[in-house]
């Protein structure tokens, strides 16, 4: 154990010690499908996250893999698919000023969300949209908001959850924007996929994770570094490995004790082999205990 993992560790233990919360966490950690580099099969890779001790994955969705070779590779690994990501949300975005195009990011989202039931999972990952010089934050939050509540009937149908994720999109910028624009669609069926290392370039993650409490379904775990950032540029703050950057993960584990989470934590971050899915599992052991 170096320094770092030793602090970390020293921290979770101090918490638990404190407050009681952290002995009895319940988190339960996945990959992402498309992170797995190794194996020639769906049902070799599944066989390989399997091996790793993750206990499930994510996939994609639409997707052009066989879903029935998906379910039997889930079935054989005993590896279970907890949810899928929207594979179009940025390329047919719900906040496109034409109407044809954000019909495709609806579409899109259905069949994730039937895909999603198919597979087992309870989540559907949605980035929003996005604002940009052509696409104003006001027509941003009141396409998106009308988009995705044509879906809401389909998704409470389905049993499946939609969680909006905070990423790099100019919009829904502030954990109490965020609250606000979840709780607006007055549903149960949407919520937050709430991306820890995402926030680290303008904000405090247990500030999110405190104010967001309970609409938090889902995690998605990468690392952020301010001082690549500042010395290297904006991109390079992701160049760090999990634990090794500004996350502040004793802080963010106390503050989902606090809410009381459980649930799933999905790495995001650059996938490989053995070897590389092997150190992100022991890096997620370490900061999530």
């Amino acid at each position: 154990m170096n320094r770092r993992d030793f602090l970390v560790t020293s921290a979770a233990v101090l918490a638990a010690s404190r407050f009681g919360f952290a002995a009895e966490r319940k988190i339960r950690k996945a990959v992402k499908f498309g992170m797995v580099r190794e194996g020639a099969t769906v049902l070799d890779k599944f066989k390989l996250v399997k091996s790793l001790g993750f206990d499930g994955i994510e996939m994609d969705s639409p997707t052009t893999l066989d879903l029935d070779e998906v379910l039997r590779a889930r079935d054989a690994a005993g590896l279970p698919i907890h949810g899928v990501v929207d594979s179009v949300h940025w390329r047919d975005t719900l906040t496109h000023a034409k109407a044809d195009v954000r019909a495709r990011g609806r579409a899109g989202l259905e069949t994730a969300l039937r895909d999603c039931k198919k597979l087992g999972g309870s989540t559907v990952l949605l980035v929003p949209g996005v604002v940009n010089r052509e696409v104003r934050y006001d027509h941003a939050y009141e396409r998106s908001q009308a988009e995705i509540r044509k879906v809401l009937p389909l998704a409470a149908e389905l049993e499946i959850k939609i969680a909006i994720e905070n990423v790099w999109n100019g919009f829904l910028l502030s954990p109490l924007e965020a609250a606000r624009y979840v709780d607006e669609f007055e549903s149960p069926w949407i919520g937050w996929y709430m991306d820890i290392g995402n926030i680290v370039n303008y904000g405090w993650p247990e500030q999110w994770v405190r104010i967001l409490g309970k609409r938090i379904f889902k995690l998605d775990i990468k690392e952020f570094s301010r001082k690549k950032r500042n010395d290297e540029g904006l991109w390079k703050g992701f160049a760090v490995k999990i634990g090794d950057g500004d996350c502040g993960w004793p802080e963010v584990m106390l503050a989902l004790d606090e809410i009381g989470y459980e649930g799933w934590a999905t790495a995001e971050v650059g996938g490989g082999g053995r070897e590389r899915l092997a150190d992100i599992k022991r890096r997620m052991d370490a900061v999530l205990g």
